[in-house]
């Protein structure tokens, strides 16, 4: 009896018989899609089911980067690949490395082909893609009048940025005619108008709808524009060659008017902010300059013959303050001699004395003054003079009086 093999062992053996198997190293198979994950790491898992099985499929991110078609749960779709064993879940898995809708088998290859041609010739060159004009007058659509896709990005361009104006070059954007209808339109704008940037949409629809802008004349067209190209069809999971050829590719037309313009709410705020910013500039500038003139102003006033002149009649008053101070103290001390001078010569004055009860005599005749009894007879007159006025008498006899029969003493 054969001996027991491990899980890892027996996993391992039939992912060897597996992938030995040539058949399924090159293997398509068609289904509908279910479980599809899209991983942040940019991986999709999905698995393909029909009424009785169903098979669980990997597209590593290289591939998914290569898919212009982006399945959805209940797709019918035809995967191509390997088949592989993945040993962590003991589970064979589909590792596809391309998909596209069951039944178009035929256009995806005819996508796929012309897709190598032009990228072989540098038409999907990110250095030929032109940038999109942030401010632009004139707005360029190619489109059919009567599709919603156009009433859609009137709406956008009208909230967004009333100011543009939208003109319209009209063509077919499905059947058998769209693609040189579409070629016509854009020859159109390039030649007969001032146009910033040119929009080609179109609503959603199957590959079939949307193969007018595979068509490689409207490739062509779009890369050989002197106009910048935003190609705006589908929806964002739709692929086609006008992508890869336009200068911007938007998801859907909404989004290719919201590209082309800029939010005139975000300028408005903007212009509020520069407005803002300007005012704030222009006042610390104003700061600044005050504040130098004040400073060339504080210096040229220490150096101006004003202050020059200030500070020498501060100086004049400085001295005749002092001056005058000066001269204050001398007459002071002068008043003050004189009063001392005054005082002795009061005190010395005989007038002074006289008023202490003193008097002066002298001969009435000669004004002699006495200064003794005995120099003076008796009959001689004299003048007694007192502080407050003078008396005159005359010298009589102590004795006798023979004038007035009287003894006077």
């Amino acid at each position: 009896m054969q001996a027991a093999l491990s899980v890892t062992e027996l996993t391992v053996h039939i992912r060897a018989v597996l992938e030995n198997d040539p058949i399924l190293w090159d293997v398509s198979v068609q289904g509908e899609v279910s479980n599809m994950t899209r991983a942040s790491s940019g991986h999709w898992y999905f698995t393909l089911k029909d009424s009785a099985a169903q098979l669980k499929c990997v597209m590593w991110r290289s591939s998914v980067e290569r898919q212009s078609y982006r399945p959805q749960n209940g797709d019918a779709l035809v995967a191509h690949g390997r088949i592989g064993v993945y040993e962590a879940s003991g589970v064979y898995q589909l590792y596809a490395d391309s998909v596209h809708p069951a039944g178009t088998g035929d256009l995806y290859q005819q996508f796929e082909q012309l897709k190598a041609q032009l990228e072989a010739e540098g038409l999907f060159e990110a250095e030929r893609k032109r940038p999109i004009p942030t401010f632009p007058r004139q707005i360029g659509v190619v489109t059919s009048p009567e599709a919603a896709a156009f009433q859609d990005i009137q709406n956008v361009l009208r909230r967004r940025f009333p100011l543009v104006e939208i003109i319209l070059s009209p063509c077919l954007v499905q059947g058998a005619e769209a693609p040189g209808q579409i070629v016509t339109a854009l020859e159109c704008l390039n030649r007969h108008t001032e146009v910033d940037v040119i929009l080609v949409i179109r609503g959603g629809g199957s590959i079939e709808d949307l193969w007018a802008f595979n068509d490689e004349r409207v490739a062509r067209a779009i890369a050989s524009s002197r106009i910048p190209v935003i190609n705006g069809v589908g929806h964002e999971t739709d692929f086609t060659i006008a992508d890869f050829v336009a200068d911007v590719r938007a998801p859907t037309p909404s989004a290719a008017a919201e590209i082309a313009t800029p939010n005139i709410e975000d300028l408005r705020l903007d212009l509020r902010e520069l407005d803002d910013r300007m005012a704030g500039i222009v006042r610390d500038r104003l700061n600044e300059l005050q504040s130098s003139l004040a400073m060339s102003q504080r210096t040229l006033g220490h150096v101006s013959p004003a202050n020059r002149i200030r500070n020498l009649r501060q100086r004049i008053d400085d001295w005749n303050a002092r001056l005058v101070s000066q001269q204050r103290q001398r007459i002071e001390r002068l008043r003050e001699r004189l009063a001392a001078k005054e005082a002795a010569l009061s005190s010395a004055n005989p007038v002074a004395i006289m008023a202490r009860g003193y008097a002066i005599v002298s001969v009435s005749e000669d004004g002699r003054r006495l200064t003794s009894a005995g120099g003076i007879k008796p009959g001689v007159g004299i003048t007694v003079q007192f502080h407050d006025g003078e008396i005159k008498a005359r010298v009589e006899d102590k004795e006798t009086h023979e004038r007035y029969k009287r003894t006077l003493f």
